[in-house]
């Protein structure tokens, strides 16, 4: 289903909060509608959009309701003990009735087909696994989700899973379970299996580092935050040609692609700034990238035909971008 387009003021659309509900201690759903009650854009599950809070005040949620339903688009927040203003604002200030700018949907956690699916959910990890989780019942494939948390309070969502898959959703609140035995899950590689993961950093370099025996392609992860390492590598200049608008401009150092290309007046849609959205991503016609995303797989990073500004550099003297 495709949704038509909305009217739009600047980037993005303007929608409506419509409710604003718990569902765990320190999490709430949003429920975003059209101001004009037109049907809104049409996604698939592991999609997220951008929340324009206040002015340079963006952030990422994954979408956790219905793809079918084109009246709403349904986010869940946690609010972070170390809130940078994101969440503080959804929690704190944020109310039914308010618009909202919202971007996208995108996205970069494509869920693939295949016969059978273990999900391994962290914590707010849990949403964009919800629709997931739902078109693997539709399309009657085998599934098992493992998901944790710090209590059993904190964990949205735990109850409806437990209700409705009662023999297919493993529940492990840390207070009671200890953390996730993902040596016992993931220590023998499962052929025609693919996982997927969502949650806290030192989850997911614990799921990758199980899943390395695995076969390639099998393990599928989310990012909320870089992955760890990714821009420690020294940068040096290089040039960037934009074929479309005809400009070269010089990157230095201490400047990413996206601020060169900006001060030279080229505009370019941008958000997390730190390689995790996908806002920023852009095609490349020539050069060698030096991928510092937390977004793109191996496997697609050798295809060296797109990258995301905000954080990846040259691995040569000179790109050229589609811009």
């Amino acid at each position: 289903m495709t949704g038509t387009s909305l009217p739009r003021t600047g980037e993005g659309l303007d929608l409506t909060l419509v409710r604003k509900e718990p569902l765990a201690a320190g999490v709430v759903r949003l429920s975003l509608a059209s101001c004009s009650g037109e049907p809104l854009p049409a996604w698939s599950p592991g999609a997220h959009i951008d929340l324009v809070l206040e002015p340079g005040l963006v952030r990422q949620y994954s979408l956790c309701g219905d793809p079918a339903d084109p009246s709403l688009l349904q986010v869940a927040v946690l609010r972070g003990p170390e809130s940078r203003g994101g969440s503080r604002y959804v929690h704190d200030t944020l109310a039914e009735g308010d618009t909202v700018r919202v971007s996208g949907p995108r996205n970069h956690f494509p869920l693939v087909d295949s016969r059978r699916y273990l999900f391994i959910a962290g914590g707010i990890g849990i949403t964009p696994l919800l629709p997931m989780i739902a078109a693997a019942e539709q399309r009657g494939s085998d599934w098992r989700l493992v998901y944790g948390g710090r209590t059993r309070v904190t964990m949205a969502f735990a109850g409806q899973l437990v209700r409705d898959h009662p023999h297919r959703v493993d529940l492990c609140p840390q207070d009671e379970t200890g953390l996730l035995d993902l040596g016992g899950l993931l220590g023998s590689p499962e052929p025609g299996t693919l996982v997927y993961c969502c949650g806290p950093e030192p989850l997911l370099s614990a799921v990758e580092w199980q899943c390395a025996a695995w076969p390639e392609g099998t393990l599928h992860i989310e990012r909320f935050t870089p992955k760890a390492g990714v821009d420690d590598a020294p940068s040096a200049s290089f040039e960037v040609e934009l074929a479309r608008s005809g400009v070269t401009v010089t990157v230095p150092p201490d400047k990413s692609v996206l601020q060169s290309v900006e001060e030279a007046g080229v505009h370019v849609l941008s958000s997390c700034r730190e390689g995790t959205c996908g806002t920023c991503e852009t095609a490349v016609l020539d050069g060698v990238v030096d991928h510092r995303d937390s977004l793109l797989t191996p496997a697609e990073q050798e295809c060296n035909d797109t990258m995301f500004l905000c954080v990846s550099r040259a691995a040569c003297p000179r790109l050229v971008l589609d811009l």
